[in-house]
């Protein structure tokens, strides 16, 4: 039995709960993933009508076939072994706070093949039972089937948290380019066994929160549940604590050092790293020992929760929209333009341009979700109501037939040659460049993205002439090279330099 205070730090939860999370990690690990899901519902089976922890941590799995376990090594990032994937590819890992080593190698990106492929993916959540989570706190954004408690029974680790899937097809692959987007996108994908990790730690955490903030929630948001995260994707995640807002730069930074401490103290043996960051929005980033990812949390910034349910129904309304997003934020974190606290592209910048790109085709690939469905995506619409507005719309039937290499080639040129950064703003909201007003957010800025909630300028970060223009001259190297010989490898290498200290 685990005890009963609930008590993250206690030796007890903290040596089941590491065991509950290695199981599974070596079970990924040691044998391939299209078996994995069988294998994790062989475990569910044995798990449903047992204790769990007699189950698990006894080994008595009858019905599991025996596995070789591999052992885990936590880094940055989630375990990247893909023992059937189609190719061999590795790309820079993100910077941590602490240190950013400048080695890097890269393996060539060969495409093998050219098949439709179908893969499992969350769709937008479904309706039904609602999680309920310790201190009567029901979380609005999650809907899922109800389960026992946490702390008195170790839940199940299901394949995923969010169950309602689907069978996804993605788009066929008519030439060496599309293929290897495919390819990219099926090996660096975000599994739903990474959303898992993240959603435990995220279960646990409002669980230990809710002792200083007893009616505080706490959402993940971000790549990790828009639909655009990749299997390095850190985790997001928001702290609502009243729904007033709060001033980022005084209360803010106060209740996140109360977080902070109670990470370092009470949740230490297996939170590491707090730190608090006094940015615009403040922010505590930190590492979870037990699922290896590392999380940033702020205070009451709910436009990340609206738009993390914007972002994920034009993720799912067509299916080009994932593999090319990923393409472009591995070309972009390949050539060292995607770190916003390098004055470059954040991720979330770079989603929005492409589908400002897919937005203003001659012939649309997407529309203006806020424009169509207004009533779906209003700004002043209640937090509990949010998550409710991806599965109200239907996917978008596009008479656009592009292939993943021509959108891509597509992408570069159109921000190589014809988007005018001088005087235009690139506006998802509207489905179309506006043009630049003397506003605080445009005034003096190199690069002007539309944030489609607020309004303000997610690109402020690139504050740099220089930077600036190192940006625009990789769009256009890459459509130079693209257009010559339609070649990912060609625009996804690392440079390789000599780590001087």
């Amino acid at each position: 039995m685990f005890p009963k205070s609930h008590d993250l730090s206690h030796p007890q939860f903290l040596s089941k709960y590491q065991q509950q999370s290695d199981f599974f990690d070596n079970l990924y690990l040691s044998i391939p993933p299209f078996l994995f899901q069988q294998q994790v519902a062989d475990a569910q089976f044995n798990f449903q009508n047992t204790d769990l922890s007699r189950a698990l941590f006894s080994g008595n799995l009858p019905t599991t076939p025996p596995v070789t376990l591999q052992p885990m090594t936590c880094r940055n990032s989630s375990p990247g072994h893909m023992s059937d994937a189609p190719m061999s590819f590795r790309a820079r890992k993100r910077l941590s706070v602490e240190s950013a080593p400048h080695d890097a190698k890269r393996q060539r990106f060969h495409s093998q093949r050219t098949q439709i492929t179908v893969v499992n993916q969350a769709v937008p959540l479904p309706g039904g039972c609602r999680y309920f989570f310790p201190g009567s706190i029901q979380s609005p954004l999650f809907n899922t089937r109800n389960v026992q408690d946490l702390g008195g029974c170790a839940s199940l680790l299901q394949d995923t948290i969010f169950p309602d899937l689907t069978e996804t097809t993605l788009p066929a692959a008519k030439d060496k380019l599309s293929q290897q987007v495919l390819d990219l996108f099926q090996v660096y994908q975000q599994k739903n066994y990474d959303l898992n990790r993240k959603e435990l730690c995220r279960i646990e955490l409002q669980r230990e929160i809710q002792h200083i903030f007893p009616r505080s929630r706490l959402f993940l948001v971000g790549s990790s549940l828009n639909g655009f995260g990749t299997r390095s994707s850190d985790g997001d995640l928001c702290l609502v604590i009243k729904e007033e807002p709060v001033n980022q730069k005084t209360e803010a930074r106060q209740i996140l050092n109360l977080v902070k401490n109670l990470f370092s103290t009470k949740l230490s043996r297996y939170i590491e790293r707090p730190q608090l960051i006094r940015a615009k929005v403040p922010i505590v980033k930190f590492r979870d020992k037990v699922s290896c990812v590392e999380f940033d949390l702020n205070v009451n910034n709910v436009v990340g929760i609206r738009n993390t349910f914007l972002m994920r129904t034009y993720a799912y309304i067509e299916n080009r929209v994932r593999p090319l997003v990923l393409a472009v934020k591995k070309w972009a974190s390949c050539n060292d333009i995607n770190d916003a606290s390098r004055g470059t592209l954040s991720s979330y910048s770079l989603v929005l341009m492409v589908l400002h790109y897919l937005q203003t085709l001659p012939e649309p690939i997407l529309p203006s979700l806020q424009k169509n469905y207004p009533e779906s995506f209003d700004p002043a619409m209640q937090l509990d109501l949010v998550h409710e507005a991806p599965r109200n719309i239907p996917p978008y039937q596009s008479e656009n037939i592009s292939s993943l290499g021509d959108l891509l080639v597509g992408f570069f040129k159109y921000y190589a040659t014809e988007f005018d950064w001088s005087h235009q703003i690139i506006s998802v909201r509207e489905a179309k460049t506006v043009p630049r007003t003397d506003g605080i957010e445009w005034r003096n800025k190199f690069i002007c993205i539309e944030e489609p909630f607020d309004g303000t300028n997610t690109a402020r970060a690139v504050h740099e002439k220089q930077k600036f223009s190192i940006i625009k001259g990789e769009f256009l190297k890459a459509w130079q090279v693209l257009r010559d010989n339609a070649d990912l490898n060609s625009i996804l290498s690392l440079r390789t330099t000599t780590h001087q200290k």
